[in-house]
């Protein structure tokens, strides 16, 4: 393959790709390895990437009880100034040695000077101490707000948030500025960078630092700044929504370039299966009925759907529950009734427990799935945990959104979990949990289908697949190279013993695994 001026410009022999080098082409010989379009995470958090890299570390594989938690938390209260907030994300209680949620009282030993605000890996459920919950104005009178909850245990606060609940919590922390959104930007695009992976969506632009998120992302792109081609989903609805001031600025899906473009407007509704809060027809397992959370009324969801939809935005809206995508298809498809449009690809986000009847109507009406396989290795078990396997064995059905066309890419919601892409692939083709449990079979794909999600269905989904996806001439030159033929690897091989050893933007190598 030759590359000039950012595109592939020939593939073909070795001879016939020769004649075009010139005295001062770099020739990079694969020995073996295999080379592949630059990967696309269809769907991460960028800016949250980005600023928790400097939190405390909850993930399972940093610690994986309670009492290493709780320490962790303690040793950055010690380093910190008293009254400074101490944050941290990507506990995962299934994966807990005492299988439950920390309490408030145990981060209010392990932290009694500092407010601390502890984030469940899936980003939808958060555990206060008391002086968080104080500086939140949040206490045992506080009532339920819509689309949110506040766990009680006999009339005590336990700490636990969910969904809308922690915007005080949020709200009373120190905010980003402008500096250390790019500063984040930066870092975690790098990060993307290390491996293979050359575009992204940032999923909910303005959730963090509001509009400044939109200003942050500019300056990086002037100042060199932007590691990766980021295509931005805007926040569309709570506090934070900033499409009323993309709008005036004339920020509509497709304005931008090939490294920076406004792509959807996101709408959470619901939660996470793992937090029990995604929203289900019928209950999650126990004895307390638990549907999870609706964000919306039906009314209220289907009015702002046709309103963004009149306004010439494509959505990208959260969905994870049945129910959820029960609600969110209906509401496509009423706006896509009155205003059609082949083309404009509503997606669902996530889309975990969707059925045989949206799968029919998916298909009917152009909306595509944009789920994360990735979920499927880090909390395939924690599904059957609270659902039963009958429910879950089947959830993402990669396989059958491939043979259905619905051409669904596939991303990490990083930092919910991590951006690497090995134990995504070895999802892909095992439907295996890092347990070794096997969730339904049936939806297995190919390893060359799996790198198409990673790759051609990306940018499929970002309506960019004629300018990236594939190594073709006219095409930007992102390249991924990694350290064997995934093509010829066992999936134990692709899961343990592969990385990225060079990765190239717009023709120019940008991250090299043995450069000294």
């Amino acid at each position: 393959m030759a590359i000039w001026q950012g595109r592939v410009l020939a593939t073909g022999t070795d001879a016939a790709i020769s004649a075009l080098a010139g005295p001062e082409t770099r020739v990079i010989d694969l020995d073996g390895r295999l080379a592949t379009p630059g990967l696309n995470d269809a769907h991460l958090h960028l800016v949250s990437l980005g600023l928790v890299m400097d939190w405390v570390d909850a993930r399972p594989t940093t610690v994986s009880t309670l009492d290493g938690l709780l320490d962790a938390i303690a040793r950055r209260a010690a380093q910190s100034a008293p009254g400074e907030w101490v944050l941290a994300r990507g506990y995962d209680q299934t994966k807990l040695d005492v299988k439950r949620h920390p309490l408030r009282e145990e981060l209010d030993r392990a932290a009694p000077d500092n407010p601390v605000f502890l984030i469940r890996t899936c980003g939808h459920v958060q555990i206060c101490n008391s002086r968080a919950l104080e500086l939140a104005g949040i206490d045992e009178a506080t009532p339920q707000p819509q689309g949110g909850v506040i766990e009680h245990r006999d009339g005590r606060l336990t700490g636990l948030l969910a969904e809308n609940a922690s915007d005080p919590v949020w709200a009373a922390m120190p905010h980003p500025d402008e500096a250390m959104i790019v500063d984040a930007i930066e870092r975690a695009g790098r990060h993307l960078l290390s491996l293979g992976i050359t575009s992204c969506m940032d999923a909910a632009v303005g959730q963090r630092g509001g509009f400044a998120e939109i200003a942050a992302y500019n300056r990086a792109r002037r100042d060199g700044r932007l590691p990766v081609r980021t295509w931005l989903t805007l926040l569309g609805d709570g506090k934070g929504a900033i499409v009323p001031q993309c709008l005036e600025a004339g920020l509509i899906s497709g304005t931008g370039d090939d490294m920076l473009r406004v792509g959807a407007v996101k709408l959470f509704l619901d939660g996470s299966a793992g937090g029990r809060t995604a929203w289900m027809s019928t209950p999650y397992l126990g004895d307390d009925g638990e549907l999870g959370v609706q964000m919306f009324p039906d009314a209220e969801l289907d009015a702002q759907v046709m309103d963004l939809h009149e306004k010439g935005y494509q959505l990208a809206c959260h969905a994870i529950g049945d129910a959820a995508i029960e609600q969110l298809i209906t509401a496509y498809e009423k706006a896509l009734a009155v205003h059609p449009d082949p083309d404009r690809r509503h997606r669902i986000e996530h889309c975990g427990f969707s059925t045989a009847d949206h799968h029919r109507r998916m298909v009917e009406g152009g909306i595509y799935p944009s789920p994360q396989q990735a979920f499927i290795h880090d909390f395939g078990d924690a599904y059957i945990s609270v659902l039963g396997p009958e429910r879950s064995l089947s959830s993402y059905p990669l396989g059958t959104w491939m043979r259905l066309g619905l051409k669904p890419p596939t991303g990490s919601d990083a930092p919910v979990c991590e951006p690497n892409p090995f134990p995504n692939l070895h999802a892909m083709i095992t439907r295996e949990t890092w347990k070794g449990t096997v969730m339904d079979a049936r939806e297995c794909v190919s390893v060359e289908e799996a790198l198409q999600a990673y790759t051609e269905f990306g940018a499929f989904s970002q309506k960019m697949e004629h300018v990236k996806g594939k190594l073709v001439p006219g095409y930007l030159a992102d390249v991924a190279i990694f350290s064997r033929d995934l093509l010829s690897a066992t999936p134990e091989e692709i899961l343990k013993d592969t990385a990225c050893d060079m990765t190239i933007l717009d023709g120019e190598v940008v991250y090299d695994r043995h450069a000294r």
